[in-house]
């Protein structure tokens, strides 16, 4: 599927009829008045309009033109808050607009909170109808803000394709489409070459007739020299997960199609870094699997040897994104990144902790922590610190192999994947892990029902960050 072009952006023309946004918040009626003047204002208090957050209300404008007047938050120093503009993209009429908003508002919020607003997921036939649209400059349409929005909208794409349309092939090629055209080197492996460098993951994926698929891509921005950061990204491509022989209950399997969310994320993630040209070096792992119920599938107490050597009992079918993603960890760690992130729809335990909005975070580096605390707190893409408590450690011993997959208790199920993953982490690796939901229950402005991509921004930000730094150091 291509990158969309976010049509819901209008590049500024002369003589182009206008309307206008006036962005306002509730304490500043003088400001309205100014604005839209007090006729307008008038008929929108007649209409209710008091401005509360998201309040939308179409008045007369000038020369016969509509104009529109948005309630804004009140003042806060933080958080940043870009899905609310996503509103304008869901009420206004079709037509092209313009928002006029305080010095205070970001104009990147606008433009991505509109583009996000904008987006729709349909297999429908009939074309869809037209939606308004967002005037900026053709600066801002080759932007930061532009460019987050194509991101997120492909993740969106990515886990909002229905399962037969969407395995591990086909979901590896669309890796090596987005990412070719800009630089990376990608490598896709399969067959042979795949049971032998990722034994855990080939375990789980060819247990289906759609056998699995690794990616491996690298690349170097422009300006990035050969001490350059190093940043290793790592996701789960469970395409479907079925349970295996664990299975899943129907309710359990019914939005499964989304278990390649943290493949998705970091697909996008690196599109972006790639789009921007950080200077930065890159490499990105990708495990495309689908977890299935055949003849070939792994079973409950079946026994494997992973890429560091370590011996895995499956006490779970259903446990199988750790699997996945153990192999990819260790492999990361042979370059020695300076970052090691990885991003998974991993357990159920982490959205009973946190719930669907708050992605689980395990670092073993405070400072590194800290820097995603602040970015997630800054952006206003929240990320929420779990422990990798050394307490629960014993809970993953095998009575004939290193590991077992799964915790022999019921409790803190996010701490004791998170400490599984670990032990294919080198122990001087700053290694991030985040637990995502990568899914909207229900639609809000912004943030329609179906995939999503919760601590893209956040974790853009700090990649952002390492640019002007050479190594983090374990704390």
């Amino acid at each position: 599927m291509p990158i969309r072009d976010l049509d819901c952006l209008s590049v500024a023309r002369r003589h182009k009829t206008l309307c206008t946004v006036y962005a306002v918040r509730a304490c500043e009626r003088e400001t309205w008045v100014a604005l839209a003047g007090e006729a307008a204002v008038s008929f929108a208090q007649s209409c209710g309009f008091v401005a509360r957050a998201g309040q939308l209300v179409l008045v007369p404008g000038p020369e016969g033109k509509v104009q529109a007047l948005f309630g804004l938050p009140e003042k806060k120093t933080t958080p940043r808050d870009p899905f609310i503009f996503g509103k304008l993209a869901q009420d206004l009429p079709v037509g092209d607009w313009t928002v006029q908003a305080p010095d205070d508002v970001v104009r990147d919020d606008v433009i991505l909170g509109f583009c996000l607003g904008a987006y729709r997921y349909s297999l429908k036939t009939e074309e869809p109808g037209e939606q308004p649209r967002l005037v900026v400059t053709a600066a801002e349409r080759k932007g930061l803000a532009a460019q987050m929005a194509r991101a997120i909208c492909f993740a969106r794409d990515l886990i909002n394709t229905p399962a037969n349309l969407l395995g591990p092939s086909e979901l590896a090629r669309e890796a090596k489409t987005a990412l070719r055209p800009l630089g990376a080197e990608v490598e896709v492996l399969k067959g042979t070459a795949l049971d032998e460098a990722y034994p855990l993951l080939a375990h789980v994926g060819n247990g289906s007739q759609r056998g699995p698929r690794v990616v491996v891509a690298r690349w170097h921005g422009t300006h990035a020299g050969k001490d350059a950061p190093l940043v290793s990204l790592v996701g789960k491509g469970v395409c479907f997960d079925s349970g295996g022989y664990d299975i899943k209950p129907s309710s359990g399997m019914l939005r499964m199609k989304k278990d390649m969310g943290g493949a998705a994320t970091v697909l996008a993630l690196a599109y972006l870094v790639m789009a921007q040209d950080l200077p930065v070096r890159l490499e990105l792992r990708l495990g495309c699997v689908e977890n299935s119920v055949s003849g070939h599938a792994m079973r409950p107490l079946d026994v494997i040897r992973s890429r560091s050597g370590l011996t895995v009992e499956i006490g779970n079918t259903d446990a199988e994104g750790r699997l996945v993603l153990s192999d990819l960890l260790y492999e990361a760690g042979e370059s020695a990144p300076d970052l090691l992130v990885d991003v998974a729809t991993l357990t159920g335990a982490a959205r009973v902790a946190l719930g669907p909005d708050l992605p689980a975070l395990f670092c073993n580096n405070d400072a590194t922590a800290m820097l995603f605390a602040e970015a997630a707190e800054y952006e206003a893409d929240p990320l929420w610190r779990l422990p990798l408590w050394p307490g629960y450690a014993g809970w993953l011993k095998s009575a004939v192999a290193d590991l077992n997959n799964i915790a022999s208790r019921p409790m803190a199920g996010a701490v004791t994947a998170a400490l599984f993953l670990e032990h294919f982490v080198q122990p001087d690796q700053c290694w991030v892990h985040i637990d995502s939901y990568a899914w909207n229950d229900s639609s809000r402005p912004g943030r329609p029902e179906g995939g999503d991509t919760p601590g893209i921004r956040a974790l853009f930000r700090v990649i952002r960050s390492l640019c002007g730094t050479n190594r983090m150091e374990k704390s």
